[in-house]
C-alpha cells in the first residue's frame, strides 16, 4: 500500500465488459521528504503515473491510499475485476514520529 495523489482521470471506451462502470484514476506515488534534522516535513512528487480504479469515490487532488497486485483484488467491489492498482483510501492526515506532515485541513 501507499500513498498517491490524484492526478486526472481516464476514459475508456473500449475495455473489458467488467470494467463498465468503474472509475480509473491516474494517481502519482508519493515519497516523503525530509528537512535537515532528518524529519518528515512534506510528501514530494516521484513523477510516475499509475491507473487505478477507485473504490470510495476519490476526486482529483486528493490524496489516497492505493493497493497493487493480488491485494487490489480483496476488495468487494474488484473481487471478480481485472484490477492491478485500486484506491482503497482518502488520506485526512498522515504523521511520523509524533509530526504531522500531511494535512486535508491544511
Amino acid at each position: 500500500m501507499f500513498i498517491a495523489r490524484v492526478t486526472g482521470h481516464v476514459v475508456a471506451t473500449a475495455k473489458d465488459k467488467t470494467l463498465n462502470g468503474q472509475k480509473l484514476f491516474v494517481v502519482e506515488p508519493l515519497n516523503v521528504k525530509y528537512d535537515d534534522a532528518n524529519q518528515p516535513s512534506s510528501l514530494g512528487n516521484t513523477g510516475r503515473a499509475i491507473v487505478a480504479l477507485d473504490v470510495v469515490g476519490a476526486g482529483e487532488g486528493q490524496l489516497v491510499l492505493v493497493c497493487q497486485g493480488s491485494s487490489a483484488r480483496m476488495t468487494e467491489q474488484t473481487k471478480n475485476l481485472p484490477a492491478d492498482a485500486v484506491i482503497i483510501g482518502i488520506v485526512d492526515s498522515a504523521q511520523f514520529a509524533g509530526k504531522t506532515f500531511y494535512s486535508a485541513r491544511s
